[in-house]
This record gives C-alpha cells, structure tokens and sequence, in this order.
C-alpha cells in the first residue's frame, strides 16, 4: 500500500483530501451534538420546555433541509425531473423513517441517482490511478455491481432507519399508555393528556413524543382528533400505533370509557412486548447452536479421536513394519 502511494501521487492526494473531510464532518458533528446538549441542559435549569427536533444529520434541520432544498430545485429548473412515479408509496416510506420534509422524496430519488453514477465514476477513477486494465467482463460486472449498488443503498438505508423507528416506538409505547392512563384518570382531557406525556417522554422515548406532539400540534391548528390519530398511524407505521389510534377513535364514536380502554390496551401492550422477550429467549439455543457446531464440535472430536488415533497407529505400525 505504502508502495502504491509512492507511486501515484494522485492516490495520495485523493486519501489526504478524503481523510480531511472525514475528521472535518467528525469534528462538525461532534460540535454539533455537544451544542444541542448544552442547549437542553440550559432548558432544564430555566425550566422551559421546547421540543425540538433531532436535527444532526436530518432531513428535518433547517440548515440542511434549506440546502436540499435549494439543489433539488437547481436541478429541477435545469430540466432533470426527481418526481418518481411511485411518489406517494415513497413518501410513505420516508415519513415511516422520519424524513417528513416536503422535498424529502425528491432528495432520495437524487440520491440515488448520485450513488448509481457516482459509484461506477470511482471505480473508473481507481482503476486508471492504480494503472490496473481489466478485461471487458471484469469491467461490465463491477461497473453493473456499483451501479446496483449505488440505487439500492438508500433504499435499505431508508428501510433500515424506518424498521428502527418502529422498533423503538413499539418498546417504548406500553410506557407511554400507563403514563396517559395516570394523566386520563387524574381528570386530564385527551389532548391534555398528550401534551403532558409528551413532555414527560421526550430524554426516555423521543420517538414517543415526537408523534405525541405532532398530534397537539395538528389539533391546536384545527384538524378533528380522528384525522390526526389517523395521521399519527400512517406516520409511525407500526401496528401497535395504528390499532391504538382505532381504539381511541371508537371509544370517542361510542362513548365510552377512555381510561378503561387505555388501561385494557395497555396491559395487552405489556404482555406484547413480554411474549416479544420470551421469542428472542427462546431462539438463543437455536443460534448458538451454529457457532456450537461449527467451532467447537469439531474441536471436541479432535481432542476425542486423537488420542484413539494414537494408540491405535502405535499397536498397528510395527506390526505393518514387521510384516513388511
């Protein structure tokens, strides 16, 4: 490798370059996180709550959503068109992963179509700086491989950040139903209810009072509770959430207790999550199994076998040399 930089001085160059925008975006970051902590500290001594976003790295900061934006609208009035023709199912997928941005669709068909350019592009750059010539074959199947690669990485990206989302809004959602069962029987409206338990889950589950938020926020501005529990559904995209927003809005059409049908859904949400423990408990005996079979089982017959292997090569070779 030190050889190969010696050679290709453009090879240095380009690392050195990469390195540097390595350590600067680490060191943005890093500056970045530990200014919002600061700010959340100074909101707890003051004793004033603002519920913010998570803006490191979002689609959702302003900074970073008005840079999208404003390239995604330069390339658009260029005359490249990034509305897909699934917009509506992508933007489902988004707003499931948290990108709720407008323009959000937009960004990830760019991205895209960045990566799947841009990939073969880098290929092509390594190997006319390494000096390599790879036959035509070689050359189709890994310029094809980065291009695949390249459109298919923010799909997975996107479907990854959305499983996790709901993963951690599911484990975090029976604490939520006790705390607004406490909140509904202490005599607290629904809304009321949603704000205070947003507030109390914003450091435990953000993800929690994020949506919790979103839903004051949307009846404050005028929408009916049925359109924004059904709205805070679509958003989450777990089950859980979606049949909890059911729930609500038939007891609301029917009248009837809104405390005995959080506490009922809420134990059921507990035992949920208590049976989701026990399936993972119960399928550590079937994984360890691999790693049992495949590094000491063979271990074991060795040191079994060979000792046998010994006696058994010691009583048998003189009597092979003897007749031989």
């Amino acid at each position: 490798m030190i050889e190969l930089l010696s050679d290709n001085p453009m090879l240095k160059y380009v690392l050195l370059a990469a390195l540097f925008a390595i350590v600067t975006a680490a060191g943005y970051f890093i500056a970045l996180a530990v200014a919002a902590r600061q700010a959340a500290r100074r909101r707890l001594a003051e004793g004033v709550y603002e519920p913010e976003e998570a803006s490191v790295g979002s689609l959702r900061s302003s900074q970073v959503e008005s840079a999208w934006l404003k390239l995604v609208d330069q390339i658009e009035k260029a005359g490249l068109s990034l509305v897909d023709t699934k917009d509506e199912a992508i933007r489902r997928k988004l707003i499931a992963a948290g990108y709720t941005a407008p323009h959000a669709p937009r960004v990830y068909t760019l991205s895209r179509l960045m990566l799947g350019l841009g990939l073969p592009i880098l290929l092509l750059l390594q190997f006319w700086v390494t000096k390599s010539s790879p036959s035509i074959t070689t050359l189709y199947i890994t310029m094809v491989s980065a291009a695949a690669i390249g459109v298919y990485f923010p799909t997975l990206l996107v479907r990854a950040k959305a499983e996790r989302r709901q993963q951690e809004i599911i484990n975090g959602f029976p604490d939520a139903l006790d705390l607004m069962l406490v909140c509904v029987e202490a005599g607290l409206g629904l809304e009321a209810a949603f704000t205070r338990v947003g507030m109390e889950m914003t450091e435990s589950h953000p993800r929690i009072a994020e949506q919790f938020g979103s839903v004051v926020l949307e009846m404050r501005a005028g929408r009916n509770r049925e359109d924004a529990l059904r709205r805070m559904a679509d958003r989450a995209g777990a089950d859980e959430i979606r049949a909890f927003a059911t729930l609500l809005i038939q007891s609301t059409k029917l009248g009837s207790s809104i405390a005995q049908t959080l506490r009922i859904y809420a134990s059921e949400m507990r035992e949920r999550r208590r049976l989701r423990a026990e399936e993972k408990a119960h399928r550590l005996p079937v994984l360890l199994s691999i790693p049992l079979v495949t590094c000491m089982l063979p271990v074991m017959i060795g040191v079994l076998m060979l000792p046998a292997s010994i006696r058994v090569m010691r009583a048998v070779w003189p009597a092979l040399k003897a007749g031989g």
